[in-house]
């Protein structure tokens, strides 16, 4: 499996285009590949099926410049920015079993990007995979918080799985606040009641530390490449710059 570090000035509509085309490549027989990104510009991200104006408020978004988005994959409305690491797999649907299913590939990738997040952790603190696909923390007062949403998308062979590592929700908050998403539609079962702010907290780790213990992971051991610049340019053009897709719903 390669690695790839995005750069963090990539605009956020880019990010979106070169997950897109990353996916696109191994669907064509391309190499499996691990890639991290880190947007330095904070957005709202949507999953695939949801509706703008249900899962963050519009109004409020425009007034501060925070662009809204969609995104291929499935799963809850996101602000992205800095603090929040994400990763992103492109898998081959036929290099494991656990693959052969939506399901099953959530549970088998969860538990080894658990395994990955509690190889970082002081033994007060415990991962486990809450939801669908979440990881959380459950400290020594037994409260448990998210720090990780994840969403996949497939194709006929091969498949993305991403997703949030939040490592510092108080810089995630110095660049965008928390009120432009509002509360979730799909909401999990251990969340409760919660607000977004009591519900969430910060990975003990900084982003190297993540990135070095999911390469570990996923034997990311090779260095991989990106889309060429006018293919990224050509998506964003077409799809993830426009309203008619970001909007749509």
């Amino acid at each position: 499996m390669t690695c790839l570090n995005l750069d963090p000035s990539l605009p956020p509509e880019a990010i979106l285009a070169v997950e897109e085309l990353l996916l696109n490549r191994v669907e064509g027989g391309g190499v499996e590949m691990l890639c991290f990104w880190e947007s330095a510009l904070p957005f709202v991200v949507l999953g695939y099926g949801q509706t703008a104006s249900r899962e963050a408020d519009l109004d409020a978004c425009k007034a501060v410049g925070v662009p809204v988005l969609r995104r291929e994959s499935g799963g809850g409305a996101v602000l992205q920015g800095p603090g929040s690491l994400n990763y992103s797999l492109f898998l081959r649907q036929d290099s494991d079993p656990a693959l052969a299913c939506v399901s099953s590939s959530n549970q088998w990738i969860m538990e080894r990007n658990r395994r990955a997040l509690q190889s970082l952790l002081p033994t007060a603190l415990v991962a486990s995979v809450r939801g669908h696909t979440d990881l959380a923390l459950t400290g020594i007062d037994g409260v448990v918080r998210k720090v990780s949403g994840n969403a996949q998308r497939r194709r006929r062979i091969a498949l993305l799985f991403h997703g949030t590592l939040l490592y510092s929700l108080a810089k995630l908050r110095q660049t965008a606040s928390m009120e432009l998403l509002h509360s979730p539609s799909l909401v999990p079962e251990y969340r409760g009641h919660r607000g977004h702010l009591d519900f969430l907290t910060s990975i003990p780790a900084d982003a190297e530390a993540l990135r070095v213990a999911w390469t570990r992971e996923w034997a990311a051991n090779t260095p991989g490449f990106g889309p060429e610049p006018k293919a990224i340019q050509d998506l964003v053009t077409s799809r993830y710059i426009l309203d008619t897709w970001n909007l749509r719903r």
